[in-house]
């Protein structure tokens, strides 16, 4: 896997502002410690993992607040298995 950089992330962001990557990047780790799940493949620390979100455009200004929202909607509109007593 390649190395993600910070410059990377800038410029998925569009944004040169570090300072306004670092709050990006600390709201995303403030979800997944509250359960939020990874949005992409991997193995690494929690900070490596939120900077490849970033850097694949899953994690935006523009999204961040609305992960989990879309997260607890998909997981309410899955439909239930139906049961053999339900069938009958």
């Amino acid at each position: 896997m390649a190395r993600i950089t910070v410059e990377d992330c800038l410029a998925q962001i569009g944004d040169d502002n570090r300072f306004a990557l670092i709050h990006l990047a600390v709201e995303r780790i403030r979800q997944r410690r509250q359960g939020e799940p990874c949005l992409i493949e991997g193995k690494n620390k929690e900070v490596v993992m939120t900077l490849r979100e970033i850097a694949a455009g899953e994690v935006t200004f523009g999204n961040i607040h609305e992960l989990p929202k879309l997260r607890r909607a998909g997981k309410n509109a899955q439909p239930e298995e139906e049961t053999p007593e339900q069938t009958e």
